[in-house]
C-alpha cells in the first residue's frame, strides 16, 4: 500500500492549541462500524454506550517534564526533549538520549546552560534527529524536572521558548489516572476522562483495566518510507498486572482507551487463548489488513494524516469510513490531535 493513499486535507487552524476548558465537555463523534452512522456527542455521553460486561483497558503511564529550554553560549534559546536515561552518575549527574531543536548548529562539546543553575553538554551524535546529553544539575535530576521541566508537548501545539513553563499544559497534558512515571508524551484519549466520567462507567457495571505503556519519542515521528509495510515502529515497554489480566479474561466487550493501550492489547492476544501478566515491550505495528484479536471498540483521538496512528484506526474501522468520518469531523470544526476532541468507534 502506498502511505499518499491515507493522506487527508488538514486545515492548520483546527489543531487545537489548548485543552478543552473541562477534560468531559470535549465532542465525541461515535462511528458504529456495521452501519456507518457517526453521531456528534460529547464525551460527558461516554457512559451511554457502556453496560455491564465492558472492560474499559487504560494507559495509566504518568508523562514526566522531559522538556527543558537553555541556552547555548551564544545566547540563543535551544530545547531539549528527553527521550531515555542511559546512565545515571550520582545525585545529580546523568547522561540521556535528547531530541534537539534546531539541531543544525549544535556540536558535540556545545554547553547549554538551564534554568536552576543545570548545565547540559552535548556528548555524542547518534544520528540526525538523536544525541546523548551529559547533564549536571544541583538537585537529583527527576526533583530537578519537577521543578523546571516542561509539559512535553509535541511540535504541533506551538509555545514559544521564551514563554515560561506552563502549569495548565503540566496538569492537562496528564490523565487523571496517570500513575507510573515515564511516558514523554501521554497517552492522550485518556485526556477526558474524568474522576466523574469513570464513577458513572462503574456505576453501569464497567469496569477499569489498567495497564502500563511508556510512550516514547516515536510518537512523535513521522512515517518516512513510501509503502506502508516499509515502516518499522520504535520500541515501547509496557507491564500488565495478573489483575488487570483477568480483569480483561473476563469482559464480555473490551474498550481499548488510546493505541497505546490497543497494541498492548494485540500485542498479547493468542487466538483462543487468555491474556496473562507480563512485563515486556512492543514494536507492534498495526495498519490496514492487520485482524483484531482483542479489542471490541476503540476510543482515541483524532490523529495526523500518514501517521502510524492514523492507520491503526483505518485498520479498526476501515480506510473509506475513517476518510467519511474525518470528513465530517472537519465539516463540523472537531478539534483535532492531542488537545482536541475524539472518536469511540464502536
Amino acid at each position: 500500500m502506498e502511505l499518499d493513499e491515507f493522506d487527508y486535507d488538514l486545515p492548520e487552524e483546527l489543531i487545537a492549541q489548548e485543552p478543552a476548558e473541562a477534560r468531559d465537555r470535549s465532542r465525541m463523534m461515535v462511528v458504529h462500524r456495521k452501519t456507518g452512522l457517526c453521531e456528534l456527542r460529547t464525551v460527558s455521553d461516554l457512559p451511554d454506550y457502556t453496560g455491564p460486561g465492558d472492560v474499559l483497558v487504560v494507559n495509566d503511564s504518568r508523562v514526566f517534564p522531559a522538556r527543558l529550554i537553555g541556552r547555548k553560549e551564544t545566547g540563543a534559546l535551544i530545547e531539549l526533549l528527553l527521550i531515555a536515561r542511559r546512565q545515571a552518575r550520582g545525585e545529580s549527574g546523568e547522561t540521556w538520549e535528547v531530541l534537539l531543536r534546531p539541531a543544525k548548529r549544535v556540536a558535540v562539546g556545545t554547553s547549554v546552560r538551564l534554568d536552576g543553575d543545570g548545565q547540559a553538554t552535548i556528548a555524542t551524535r547518534l544520528d540526525d534527529k538523536r544525541w546523548l546529553v551529559d547533564f549536571r544539575t544541583p538537585l537529583p535530576f527527576d526533583a530537578f524536572l519537577d521543578r523546571f521541566g516542561r509539559a512535553p508537548l509535541p511540535p504541533y501545539i506551538k509555545r514559544e521558548k521564551d514563554q515560561g513553563r506552563s502549569q495548565t499544559d503540566l496538569e492537562r497534558y496528564q490523565t487523571v489516572y496517570a500513575r507510573v512515571r515515564g511516558s514523554v508524551a501521554a497517552p492522550t484519549a485518556g485526556l477526558h476522562f474524568t474522576r466523574e466520567i469513570l464513577d458513572r462507567l462503574g456505576g453501569r457495571g464497567v469496569r477499569i483495566a489498567p495497564l502500563t505503556l511508556h510512550v516514547g519519542y516515536g510518537t512523535f515521528l513521522p512515517i518516512e518510507t513510501r509503502r506502508v509495510e516499509d515502516h518499522l515502529m520504535e520500541e515501547e515497554h509496557f507491564s500488565l498486572t495478573e489483575e488487570t489480566a483477568g480483569v480483561i479474561n473476563g469482559a464480555k466487550r473490551v474498550i481499548a482507551v488510546g493505541t497505546t493501550s490497543t497494541r498492548v492489547l494485540e500485542s498479547l492476544a493468542k487466538d483462543g487463548g487468555p491474556i496473562e501478566a507480563v512485563e515486556d515491550s512492543t514494536r507492534l505495528y498495526i495498519y490496514p489488513g492487520y485482524r483484531f484479536r482483542r479489542v471490541d471498540a476503540l476510543l482515541t483521538n483524532f490523529h495526523l494524516p500518514k501517521s502510524s496512528l492514523f492507520l491503526l484506526v483505518c485498520a479498526f474501522a476501515g480506510r473509506e469510513l475513517m476518510r467519511e468520518a474525518y470528513g465530517k469531523a472537519i465539516e463540523n470544526r472537531f478539534r483535532l490531535y492531542s488537545y482536541g476532541d475524539c472518536m469511540l468507534i464502536l
